[in-house]
């Protein structure tokens, strides 16, 4: 792991430091490593095992290290039941403001129950400074190789989960205080373009000087492809043009940047309508002037090999080689993927490389990786170059999903079906009625696209998912729709209660939150285990475990509502007659750590819906 390690985290102040929030599990891990050290020195490294409670009557959380300690004594000729050895570790953690009480039980589990104290305290933390990130190790430089779509092809449902991923976690890393740069790793050069540019001299020979409409580069792309496997004499032009496009002849890369622009133009209209911003292209032809050198290096490495007149290059480890250079000369994906990883090393510095790729690029992946750090480029125990992988879209019927047709579903189509099936939902249940043009507008498209994310982020991203806009539009369930709508009614409480922001900001300085009620401490509990939910992402990047907490959040929330009254009304005039201020600041912190969550996935919140 190149996280940080929990051995050496500080016990940090319930206040927090204003700019981080302390993580409790980590630094309940920090201190019962110091606990079970001192209560057991005969063991070098003995193990420390921290969860959390699964059930109310067994505390916050758990030390479960007794048994296996007992064990490792016993293995070295000491006799000590795991409950005698709890006695001691209990005996060694001493007095501590998190801490309310530890029980002993069964065969030697601590049961530690945090201080209410502690807790209200740590809801005024964020309710004054926000939802801090946790800390977890020093700030890194972030690349994260997203997207990938292909120049003079439209974007398909192919490409979504490596857009909604790639966002994900570049949010997760901007969270948590690292320097980020999104890399659009673009097809954005190859023999393909070279039928694409015969084919817009033919079509447009004044392409120069007039803008030719080619806005549907789809149909221009499959125009050129048919006329290159029918027309000898074609296909012969466009072989030329790809000399002369290689030659960086200025003509043929004039037609090449018109043709990039046009597909740019309609990429970034995707990205926009997902949120995605400050996504750097950084095509494949970024990278061809940078391939002689990684082969010339390879060689002076001695780690080239000939193999029927190409050159190949072995990863240790890894069974199937990459291919360098190609018979005769031309490079490969694999030279564009191994400049790109030594220019993301030594020219961007990155301390973090994470490509979110599909499932099926991995042992690709994983070979470049390979040669990249045989070659020295850089050493796996200090820089973080991983493979953020991801299973496939399936239709209802559990294939790959495809239109009837047969072909790819255009991500702009699926976009606009979203939207569509949002607003038959919104007016079925009555909201236009109730909300302004506007506000409508932006339920709409705020349930739609919050659906499409949701419904990938949720699932765990190795594994394949079914994609159903009847089940992620579905107001019940672990849906975006479900999780909007329970923000929605939280932040209405303050508006119901008639209390302003400037009033509860107020309230905030000089009131604690009581946390007298069990379903008031549960709320209050699972708020605090935010950060550890944040700390697991940054080592696995599975986003499902943050869409898990927030379900479990607005689960929690609900049975704190019917059971706790927080605005009361004259029940014959409807009058607000006292409002429990300890309990709307309860609220106030549920909403800010959904809020946050909420932004990491990249989904929108709205205060009406």
């Amino acid at each position: 792991m190149l996280h940080a390690d929990v051995k050496n985290i500080a016990v940090e102040s319930a206040k927090g430091s204003g700019e981080r929030m302390a993580c409790v599990k980590d630094s309940l891990h920090a201190l019962f490593f110091d606990a079970i050290q001192a209560a057991v020195p005969e063991l070098s490294d003995p193990p420390v095992a921290i969860t959390p409670s699964t059930k109310e009557n067994f505390g916050d959380y758990q030390c479960n290290s007794s048994m296996s300690i007992a064990g490792l004594l016993k293995a070295q000729g000491i006799k000590s039941s795991p409950r005698e050895v709890a006695t001691k570790i209990v005996s060694k953690v001493g007095k501590n403001e998190m801490i309310e009480k530890m029980e002993i039980a069964g065969p030697g589990f601590i049961n530690i129950h945090l201080s209410k104290t502690f807790v209200s305290d740590y809801l005024g933390d964020i309710l004054r400074n926000g939802v801090k990130p946790p800390r977890v190790g020093s700030k890194k430089k972030v690349i994260v190789d997203m997207s990938s779509p292909n120049i003079a092809k439209e974007m398909h449902v192919g490409h979504l989960r490596s857009t909604i991923i790639g966002e994900s976690v570049a949010r997760l890393c901007s969270f948590i205080g690292h320097e980020v740069k999104k890399l659009n790793h673009l097809g954005d050069w190859g023999t393909q373009f070279g039928m694409l540019i015969a084919h817009l001299q033919e079509m447009f020979p004044d392409y120069a000087t007039v803008s030719p409409p080619i806005g549907d580069l789809q149909a221009f792309y499959k125009e050129s492809k048919k006329r290159f496997d029918d027309e000898e004499d074609f296909k012969k032009r466009a072989y030329a043009a790809v000399v002369q496009l290689q030659s960086y002849e200025p003509s043929y890369i004039k037609a090449w940047k018109l043709i990039c622009e046009v597909s740019r133009q309609e990429f970034t209209k995707i990205y926009e309508r997902l949120d995605i911003q400050d996504l750097v292209d950084r095509g494949e032809s970024f990278y061809q002037p940078l391939m002689g050198d990684v082969i010339s290096y390879l060689e002076g490495k001695g780690k080239l090999e000939e193999d029927e007149g190409r050159k190949i290059c072995w990863g240790k480890g890894h069974p199937v080689p990459l291919t360098v250079e190609k018979t005769g000369g031309g490079y490969t994906y694999d030279t564009s993927d191994l400049a790109a990883i030594r220019h993301r090393l030594f020219e961007e510095k990155a301390d973090w490389i994470l490509y979110v790729v599909d499932q099926g690029q991995s042992t690709h992946l994983e070979t470049v990786y390979a040669v990249a750090a045989d070659v020295g480029w850089f050493d796996p125990k200090e820089t973080r170059v991983e493979h953020v992988g991801f299973g496939v879209v399936l239709g209802e019927d559990r294939k790959k999903f495809k239109t009837r047709s047969g072909e790819s579903v255009r991500l702009v189509d699926l976009l606009d079906e979203g939207v569509s099936r949002s607003e038959a939902k919104l007016r079925e249940k009555g909201r236009h009625e109730v909300l302004t043009p506007d506000e409508f507008d932006a339920a709409k498209t705020a349930v739609a696209y919050g659906c499409i994310k949701y419904a990938d982020l949720s699932h765990n991203r190795c594994n394949d998912y079914v994609f159903s806009f009847d089940k992620m539009l579905d107001d019940k369930g672990n849906t975006a729709v479900y999780l909007q709508y329970a923000y929605v009614r939280i932040k209405s409480i303050a508006r119901t209660a008639g209390v302003e922001a400037s009033e509860i900001e107020k309230a905030a300085k000089n009131t604690s939150v009581c946390l007298d009620h069990p379903k008031e401490y549960k709320l209050a509990r699972l708020l605090v285990r935010f950060p550890e939910v944040i700390t697991r992402m940054v080592d696995d990047l599975l986003l499902h475990l943050l869409c898990d907490y927030l379900y479990e959040l607005a689960g929690t929330f609900t049975e704190f509502w019917d059971a706790c009254y927080v605005v009361e009304k004259d029940r014959s005039t409807g009058e607000v007659v006292k409002v429990d201020m300890s309990r709307l600041l309860l609220c106030e912190a549920a909403a800010k750590v959904m809020q946050t969550g909420f932004s990491i996935l990249g989904i929108q919140t709205l205060d009406r819906m």
